[in-house]
């Protein structure tokens, strides 16, 4: 389980004495965003909103990962938005790192705390007010919803990570186990949105290469990542961002666990057109 600990942003500005050498990459496999580059300089906004600004980690891009985006969004005490979502296609997930929100689903209330996830389907009114006098910071990630005939469009829920126990992957003792927030064979759901655990000298033993693609952020610990390649360090609050078939692994550093949230697409054909 956790402690409770996940990492978010605070912004600033480095200093005019800082050293311009950084981990920031992006290859044609590969992106890493590491926390560092979360400055105030780099923040976005958006129109039906109050007291809100985001870092967009991710965004469709032709020729790398094409199916989502992924914000970090930072609430302000009173902010919020009543028509947040302007694409009637788009579903989302919703995770709490700091502070609290408040959320309205097709007339249902919610309020979320850190560990929170909400799950939103497309075409929901859906509004989100931070109502207490502290920072909320929360990751928004949207992607169009691939309707099936004869798939019912899945439904919305609230729910925190504390109330779901993590699967442990086979044959691991529990040094890597995975939250899994819906049924994996929920044929409604083309995406899923995890949260990965690794125990300190935990493994990825292979070299994962496979067609979904893939946003993980680090909320806790580090670890030593193989993507394509490369063997890069990453650490709480820094972004991978894989497209389609980028090999990746992992060696957990420890002292405590390492521990990403992870997008990926599933459950749907390959488009042909």
């Amino acid at each position: 389980m956790t402690d409770g600990s996940y990492y978010s942003p605070n912004g600033g500005l480095p200093p005019q004495t800082q050293i311009l050498t950084d981990r920031a990459m992006f290859t044609d496999a590969y992106a890493v965003i590491p926390k560092g580059t979360y400055s105030d300089i780099v923040t976005s906004f958006l129109p039906h909103w109050t007291g809100m600004r985001m870092w967009v980690i991710a965004r469709p891009l032709s020729g790398f990962a094409e199916t989502f985006s992924h914000y970090i969004v930072e609430l302000a005490p009173q902010g919020g938005s009543q028509r947040p979502e302007t694409d009637e296609t788009a579903q989302a997930v919703l995770f709490v790192t700091q502070g609290g929100i408040d959320i309205t689903i097709d007339g249902v209330a919610h309020s979320m705390t850190e560990g929170g996830y909400a799950y939103i389907p497309p075409a929901s009114q859906w509004t989100v007010t931070n109502t207490s006098d502290a920072v909320a910071t929360f990751h928004w990630i949207r992607k169009s919803y691939e309707p099936v005939d004869g798939v019912d469009q899945p439904t919305a829920f609230v729910t925190n990570e504390r109330d779901i126990a993590p699967t442990p992957m086979p044959d691991t003792n529990g040094a890597w186990a995975t939250t899994r927030f819906v049924d994996m064979a929920d044929m409604r759901h083309d995406m899923h949105v995890t949260i990965v655990t690794f125990q300190p000298g935990g493994v990825i033993p292979f070299a994962e290469t496979h067609v979904m693609e893939h946003g993980l952020y680090v909320l806790q610990g580090k670890a030593v990542y193989r993507l394509n390649q490369d063997w890069v360090e990453v650490e709480a609050g820094d972004y991978m961002w894989l497209r389609a078939f980028c090999p990746q692994a992992c060696y957990a550093g420890g002292p405590g666990p390492f521990r990403y949230l992870l997008y990926k697409d599933v459950n749907r054909h390959m488009k042909l057109r």
